[in-house]
């Protein structure tokens, strides 16, 4: 019936996909801050009438990851020194956003749903040495609900990226039968160092049955499910776009990306079973084309993603940037050329062939895709760069464009993205996975008793999906 957004450009794509589509109602398509605002006035500007309690039947919602993430906690504890000059070494606890969860419970007790979705990162299960989505499941069951909380990897539902994140789904006390989670329905490798992250998640948690959490086992090729999808598989049929080239021929400049400028698509054929489903979603079915195929303007770097291997990372290109800064200057030396740092030559070629962070600090600053493999996660600072994803094609030799991240975070190709390409690359590492979140809608309309339309998966993927069921009740 609704949807509310702090983000006004997150609130603009939502209602210029949604806004008719709601119970042939409109929901709001600015933004709105729910600590600043009451339930019984959003209503009111909603134009719903009647009980606060009697409005809605789900509430999903997901409180900013950022205050709970450790990827930034270096920089809000920089911060926390420099405005306090004190001991910042968990600053990120007192970050305010880590509190809104408290608002969002203001809004369950107030609106008393049937049933509530929570999504954050997995951090969220061991901030400060505190577990919040056991405090989150406290607080619920103290308002009358039944809930349980797990991780959840979005490649294991087909999502051509690792990325794991937390949900707590509880329902009223009254309903009856088991709260389900959905089953793994693709397996894949996990990259190196990524089970340290998730130990560091879990660390805080008790044996099954002796708290709210179900930790779901990572799914295997022995279970007959299929591998997740790859970057080449969830890229295929978007245009190529070779940025060195169209740097030489003057067709690339520096300025606004609109992303909604269109493109056509290389074949009106399906390339892969993502293809097929990006462009056949229900409801954002497109046809020649699609929007958004726009990336940065990076001139300096063309040259060296081109010259990258697939799943380097910054320590490579760092040492692959210096080996050939060394070669270029005693190529001069050899031809007699100066090597004076002072010549204006001398100056450009060092300018073009030094990187700027160092390699100890920002081991993850690039990283080059591997074809044949999922992505890793996309994050909310896409909107301020995007060396964290450059292409897999060399001849391309770029970062990915606003319709690729969109497709590796399972965006529909009819998925129309608002503002310019930094807030929609924002929008993109922010949101849930939808493919994911199609997949917990199906299980917990199985879990309300409610009809279950036809699943998209099994037409796309021909895989039959099924459910985890935990019985819950009070501890």
């Amino acid at each position: 019936v609704a949807a509310v957004e702090i983000d006004p450009d997150a609130a603009a794509t939502h209602h210029a996909n949604f806004g008719t589509r709601i119970n042939g109602a409109t929901p709001r398509g600015h933004a709105v801050d729910i600590t600043r605002t009451e339930p019984e006035e959003l209503f009111q500007q909603l134009g719903r009438t009647g009980r606060i309690d009697e409005q809605i039947d789900v509430l999903v919602g997901g409180p900013p990851c950022q205050a709970f993430a450790r990827v930034g906690r270096a920089k809000l504890r920089d911060e926390a020194r420099r405005r306090f000059d004190e001991d910042a070494a968990i600053a990120h606890v007192t970050d305010d956003r880590a509190n809104l969860y408290q608002r969002y419970l203001h809004y369950v007790a107030k609106t008393k749903p049937v049933a509530i979705v929570m999504e954050n990162v997995p951090d969220m299960l061991n901030h400060g040495g505190r577990n919040l989505a056991e405090i989150v499941c406290t607080h619920l069951e103290d308002l009358g609900y039944k809930s349980k909380y797990t991780l959840l990897n979005a490649a294991w539902y087909g999502v051509p990226q690792i990325r794991e994140r937390m949900f707590i789904i509880a329902v009223h006390e009254l309903v009856e039968g088991d709260i389900l989670f959905p089953a793994p329905t693709h397996w894949c490798e996990l990259p190196s160092g990524y089970s340290g992250t998730r130990a560091t998640a879990r660390k805080l948690l008790r044996p099954d049955g002796e708290d709210h959490h179900r930790l779901i086992d990572d799914p295997k090729p022995s279970d007959g499910v299929p591998p997740t999808t790859t970057a080449r598989e969830a890229l295929a049929n978007l245009p190529p776009i070779a940025a060195m080239a169209l740097l030489r021929e003057g067709r690339l400049h520096r300025g606004r990306k609109d992303p909604s400028d269109p493109v056509s698509y290389t074949s009106p054929e399906w390339a892969s079973a993502w293809d097929r489903l990006m462009r056949q979603w229900p409801g954002l079915e497109t046809g020649e084309g699609t929007t958004g195929h726009v990336f940065r303007y990076l001139p300096r770097d063309y040259k060296i993603f081109a010259k990258m291997r697939e799943g380097w990372q910054y320590p490579d290109v760092w040492a692959y940037v210096e080996q050939r800064r060394s070669q270029l200057l005693k190529s001069r030396e050899r031809r007699g050329d100066s090597t004076d740092a002072r010549s204006p030559e001398v100056k450009e070629l060092i300018r073009n062939w030094t990187l700027p962070y160092d390699p100890k600090k920002f081991p993850n600053k690039w990283w080059k895709l591997c074809a044949e493999k999922p992505v890793r996660t996309l994050m909310a600072h896409l909107g301020k760069d995007s060396y964290s994803h450059i292409h897999f094609d060399s001849g391309q030799a770029r970062t990915i464009s606003v319709r690729e991240a969109a497709r590796l975070q399972s965006f529909p190709d009819g998925f129309k993205l608002c503002g310019t390409m930094n807030p929609a690359f924002r929008q993109i590492g922010n949101a849930v996975p939808p493919l994911l979140a199609y997949a917990i809608a199906q299980s917990l309309r199985k879990t309300l008793s409610i009809e279950v339309p036809a699943d998209i998966r099994t037409t796309t993927f021909g895989i039959e999906p099924q459910l985890i069921k935990y019985t819950v009740g009070k501890l």
